[in-house]
């Protein structure tokens, strides 16, 4: 199976969670997949949220499946995400700034100050699978280094830095108890936790709920927890590939 490899990676990265206090908007700790559908959307061109224009009024005619015009041309796209930052952890840290625009706030003077954690050196190896045409479109632009829009980690305060970016032949292979190098869905796994520490390998295992999926009548996150951890991993309900000494799950 052909694929399409490359590095993601930015200064900072937001990717927002929509539950919020008053005080602090909150990221994710991994880019996910409906971000990264996002990503590619901008790349070719297509509508976001901003530009999506309900066809039937929600209220009062029934609910209709509508989604914005990047999920819905990529939403089918099999992706694997490997990431680079030691242990799967990436740095965070909140950030303090001021909105100073005049809708930015009623509060006197329209000043509103922002906090918001952004992610700190983030770093990913992509995969895509070219097993359908939007994936070849995306291919395409990737290696010929072309853009519609400016690709962002989040918001546009964030800049993507897209590299490495290489064609190349995955194998199917088995996983009865070996290292995966990507992230995987938990319920596709089942982690083996070795008994003796001998080797004093240092183990370790990063696991958060992502959105995988948009809800078709609200556009919300539809969500799946998901694993990156080098204990030893029994994979049960996904195929693996391998791309050299990695092996890879594709969602």
């Amino acid at each position: 199976m052909k694929a399409i490899r490359f590095t993601l990676s930015g200064k900072n990265a937001f990717f927002k969670k929509p539950e919020v206090n008053s005080y602090y908007y909150f990221s994710y700790g991994q880019i996910h997949k409906v971000a990264l559908l996002g990503i590619f959307g901008a790349i070719l061109g297509y509508g976001g949220y901003a530009q999506k224009k309900w066809t039937v009024p929600k209220k009062g005619q029934g609910l209709v499946e509508e989604y914005p015009e990047f999920y819905e041309k990529l939403k089918e796209l099999k992706i694997s995400v490997v990431p680079e930052n030691q242990g799967g952890y990436i740095q965070k840290k909140v950030q303090i700034f001021n909105n100073s625009v005049g809708y930015a706030s009623e509060e006197q003077g329209g000043n509103l100050i922002v906090k918001e954690q952004w992610l700190e050196n983030p770093i990913w190896d992509i995969y895509i699978m070219l097993d359908c045409e939007e994936a070849e479109k995306i291919a395409s632009a990737l290696e010929n280094k072309q853009c519609i829009f400016i690709p962002y980690l989040g918001k546009n305060d964030h800049p993507a830095d897209i590299s490495n970016v290489k064609i190349l032949k995955l194998e199917e292979t088995k996983c009865n108890g070996d290292a995966i190098s990507s992230m995987f869905s938990k319920k596709d796994g089942e982690i083996e936790f070795p008994e003796d520490d001998e080797d004093e390998t240092e183990w370790f295992k990063y696991e958060e709920k992502l959105p995988i999926a948009l809800n078709a009548y609200t556009n919300l996150y539809e969500y799946d927890t998901f694993c990156y951890t080098n204990f030893p991993v029994i994979i049960k309900n996904n195929i693996v590939y391998k791309d050299e000494n990695r092996k890879l799950i594709f969602n």
